[in-house]
């Protein structure tokens, strides 16, 4: 069997959507329907652990005000700066 080379997290959402029009293809027999549908759950699988790595990326290391150091949010971060 052969490997299966890693998506991008664009690529696996482009061929979501395109999964997403076959099967609203009312003649789509129900064996390919159901060959898209796993295929589909791997790639939303895929695309949520991609963006939990990615947020995950985008915490950082604060000094709180009582002197501890804390993870926070990227955002939350750049909307205290702004106060």
């Amino acid at each position: 069997m052969a490997e299966k080379k890693k998506l991008t997290l664009e690529a696996a959402m482009v061929r979501l959507e395109e999964i997403v029009k076959e099967m609203e293809n009312e003649k789509l027999p129900l064996d390919k329907s159901l060959k898209l549908y796993e295929e589909g759950i791997g790639l939303v699988s895929m695309c949520s652990a991609e963006l939990e790595t990615a947020k995950r990326k985008i915490q950082i290391l604060q000094m709180g005000k009582d002197g501890e150091i804390e993870l926070v949010d990227m955002q939350q971060s750049v909307n205290s700066d702004e106060e």
